[in-house]
């Protein structure tokens, strides 16, 4: 089952020529949600790029080059960080509470370096993180679709309430204004640009020769972004807008204790998180990297990372599963291919130009090589399952996999609005999982099994 062939490890050093190239694929990989996460809570962008580049690399070197992970923006702080900053005005005070979760990171990880890790092994046994990991692929492949196959279209205002209801589509937004509404919608043309990419990339996986073979995913992203081009769905004038070069915006944190308080308890998210993250990759691997180099240089390098981006402006950081997904389709994991992508989105933070090319590409087109990233994820945590040979005919572990399974791909939310945390979809799934882990009793085998065995 386990596909122990590598191409390229940890520390081998590619061609100059493949080096670039095997960069910008993981570039493409992680640009879209790291760009994303800033203009939701009103960061800027390209603060966000040049900080985890500078995070990526601060992680590489604690872990003494021996983790291939990217570091990007943190879904999970989006809510907290809207909440504090109050629409920008306070930014410097999230900042800061963006750094203090930076400093826990720090406690964690001492804590794990003197108690050791032995404890995760109980705490998360491979029935859990098995079911977690899948839960990692699959909860996000409904949003892999939507970027397939749903646009965003601007239309008249309906007059009517009959005309309200023939809308296809979810309302986005409603402007009185202009008197316009914007409908997210089926796109036939769209979800074809996408199956094309996705097209692309599995063909070149599978048949690619020599070095094609290990580029599948930026094979499909320019196949995609080409096709869309002839389809007339990229507009080129944002490129002829950006400078050519441009300082980011940088900022400082601001001392406040409440914002502490307030995305501290975010802590338990993220931690879940990285856990899972880290055992995935090591699993893609074959090799265990919670204990070489370790969980607590892991995390310690997170940590510097996420504390490093609040003291200039960028959001906190954490390891991405897109670039875990194409670490295993390619099965290349040098570092310095990672370290690469780092400095080429540290440097596109100063190049308008290219920061902006990028950004053009059309959301099908990423849609369409997420599919396969996101589903490859969700196949290592099957895998997981049998290799440790998890037995599903035994109900504990019957029960706290369709348990973890449902309630991560499900998105179900565990919301405390007092404390402003939220526990959802992977990390309540994480937590749900440990706890009926702790307390269901471990089970024999039904007993007319064991007799039909001893007959």
């Amino acid at each position: 089952m386990k596909d122990k062939t590598i191409r390229m490890d940890v520390h081998e050093r590619p061609a100059w020529y493949e080096w670039i190239m095997l960069s910008f694929q993981h570039l493409f990989a992680m640009f879209g949600a790291t760009v994303l996460v800033p203009l939701l809570t009103g960061m800027n962008p390209a603060v966000a790029l040049f900080t985890s580049g500078v995070g990526t690399l601060a992680y590489m070197i604690v872990t003494r080059g021996k983790i291939p992970a990217y570091l990007g923006s943190s879904f999970a702080f989006i809510v907290p960080i809207l909440t504090v900053s109050q629409g920008g005005k306070n930014m410097g005070e999230a900042l800061f509470g963006c750094f203090a979760i930076g400093i826990m990171y720090g406690v964690v990880a001492l804590v794990v370096y003197k108690f050791g890790i032995k404890w995760l092994d109980h705490l998360l046994p491979p029935v859990v993180i098995g079911s977690v990991v899948i839960v990692i692929g699959l909860a996000l492949a409904g949003t892999a679709v939507d970027m397939a196959s749903q646009k965003d279209v601007i239309q008249n205002m309906p007059q009517t309430a009959q005309e309200w209801q023939n809308i296809q589509g979810t309302i986005k937004t409603v402007d009185p204004e202009q008197g316009t509404v914007t409908v997210h919608t089926y796109s036939l043309e769209n979800f074809l640009v996408a199956l094309a990419t996705l097209a692309i990339a599995i063909v070149t996986s599978m048949f690619g020769r020599g070095f094609l073979n290990i580029i599948p995913i930026l094979a499909g992203v320019v196949g995609g972004y080409l096709i869309a081009i002839a389809a007339g769905m990229v507009d080129f004038t944002p490129v002829k807008e950006a400078a050519w070069f441009a300082v980011p915006a940088f900022t400082k944190p601001v001392v406040s204790w409440h914002a502490v308080l307030v995305m501290l308890p975010v802590t338990l998210v993220v931690l879940a998180e990285h856990i899972g993250h880290l055992i995935v990759t090591g699993n893609i691997m074959d090799r265990d990297l919670t204990r070489d180099p370790g969980l607590h240089r892991s995390l310690l390098g997170d940590g510097i990372a996420v504390s490093a981006a609040a003291l200039i402006g960028g959001p906190p950081s954490t390891t991405y599963g897109e670039n875990i997904g194409v670490m295993a389709i390619t099965r290349v994991f040098s570092v310095w291919v990672i370290g690469g992508a780092a400095l080429l989105a540290m440097s596109f933070a100063f190049i308008g130009k290219l920061s902006a090319l990028i950004q053009t590409i059309p959301t099908p087109v990423m849609g369409g090589v997420s599919i396969l990233l996101f589903g490859i994820i969700a196949s290592a945590g099957l895998r997981m399952l049998i290799e440790h040979r998890i037995d599903l005919g035994e109900r504990r572990n019957l029960v706290i996999a369709a348990v973890v399974l449902v309630i991560g791909i499900g998105g179900a939310v565990l919301r405390f609005a007092d404390i402003h945390l939220e526990l959802e979809g992977m990390a309540l799934a994480t937590v749900v999982g440990i706890v009926l882990n702790a307390i269901l009793p471990r089970q024999q085998r039904q007993a007319g099994a064991q007799e039909a065995e001893v007959a």
